[in-house]
């Protein structure tokens, strides 16, 4: 089993819970972020997490759910200084900006730090983890773990194995993956992984079908949720990811292959993040929010 399990990030309200599942089930976790600030905010956001998982999971015993977040934050620490940590860790996952260039910055620098076995991987739900595992010297020991939000709920991982990736790393991982309590799924590093790569274009098509006035977003979400059985409709998931995320992903992804129709950016959806509505975030996108 992997034994320490480092995490970098900075978006800490989506990404700690990644800390929370791995400290629970026994690993050493290391959190690093960018300040003590954030890090505070971070391990009281787990720990206030953790006692509404034991309301629930320990509900007729309060004393052992009391011994079973002790027992979790005592397998937490932090720091603010990455490079001074991972040399004693198994497993660094980055789960830090959607970026490529900061992103293999980093990866460059833990390169140069971490024992010849740590393996690397990355959380990115739309970047390529080959270009990333480049930027090292371990590319048979890099790969991809994308973790769903909310983690806590969300069962599944899927786990990218790029053309360098070993075997060996990718068991690691889907080991790893099963003792935090996940379901592991296995894809090559192609544009999106699975998820992404069939939600992406569905939710992008819903919004050219609202562009050219087929039918009203409130009715596609509608008919969405009652004839297909989604729990959130395609706009109400828009708002909820960020329209600003998804912008990025198919701008992305329109660079890369910019004759797939799957990928043709959408005018409306650049007029939204123009306007700084990038959903429930910012109380404004294809809906309002109070």
């Amino acid at each position: 089993m992997i034994g320490c399990f480092m995490i970098l990030v900075l978006n800490y309200f989506i990404f700690f819970f990644n800390f929370q599942i791995a400290a629970a089930s026994g690993h050493t976790v290391v959190l690093v972020d960018q300040s003590d600030e954030i890090l505070k905010k971070s391990t009281k956001g787990i720990e206030e997490s953790l006692k509404r998982v034991t309301k629930k999971k320990f509900a007729d015993k309060p004393e052992a759910g009391a011994q079973f977040i002790e027992k979790t934050m005592k397998n937490l620490t932090t720091s603010t200084d990455a490079a001074s940590v991972v040399h004693s860790t198994d497993l660094v996952i980055e789960a830090i900006v959607e970026n490529l260039k900061v992103k293999n910055e980093l990866f460059k620098r833990l390169d140069k730090f971490a024992p010849e076995h740590t393996i690397f991987a990355s959380n990115t739900s739309s970047l390529a983890v080959t270009e990333m595992a480049n930027a090292t010297t371990r590319q048979d020991r890099f790969g991809g773990l994308h973790f769903f939000n909310p983690v806590p709920m969300m069962k599944l991982v899927e786990v990218i194995k790029t053309p360098m990736t070993s075997q060996k790393t990718f068991e690691s991982l889907v080991d790893f993956s099963k003792a935090v309590g996940k379901s592991p799924v296995s894809c090559k590093d192609t544009p999106g992984f699975i998820v992404n790569r069939l939600l992406v274009p569905y939710m992008m098509e819903a919004v050219r079908l609202f562009e050219r006035g087929d039918a009203s977003k409130e009715d596609i979400d509608v008919a969405m949720k009652l004839g297909a059985g989604y729990p959130m409709g395609p706009f109400e998931l828009l708002d909820y990811v960020g329209l600003d995320t998804s912008k990025y992903i198919i701008d992305g992804w329109h660079s890369l292959e910019p004759n797939n129709p799957l990928f043709a950016p959408s005018p409306l959806l650049n007029k939204l993040v123009q306007e700084k509505k990038l959903g429930k975030k910012t109380g404004e996108g294809f809906y309002k929010y109070k």
